[in-house]
């Protein structure tokens, strides 16, 4: 699709994946923030620290963080 005024074809956009989306934010650093896993259910069995500290977000592992970035490119 060639836009008038414009020479050529565009590139493709790039698409961003859509569960990743919903599951990951960027910080102002360029870091990856998540939320913690195991905090849907079965509160019973989990003391008070463990459910407060599932309230907090937490960072992806520096391994991880280059698939995350992949997965959202205009992130």
């Amino acid at each position: 699709m060639v836009r008038q005024g414009q020479e050529g074809a565009d590139m493709p956009k790039m698409k961003t994946n859509r569960g990743a989306a919903k599951r990951f934010k960027a910080t102002a650093n360029g870091k990856v923030v998540r939320s913690k896993a195991y905090a849907g259910h079965k509160f019973t069995s989990k003391n008070a620290k463990r459910k407060r500290n599932l309230r907090k977000s937490g960072l992806i592992h520096k391994t991880n963080e280059a698939a995350v970035k992949k997965l959202l490119p205009y992130m």
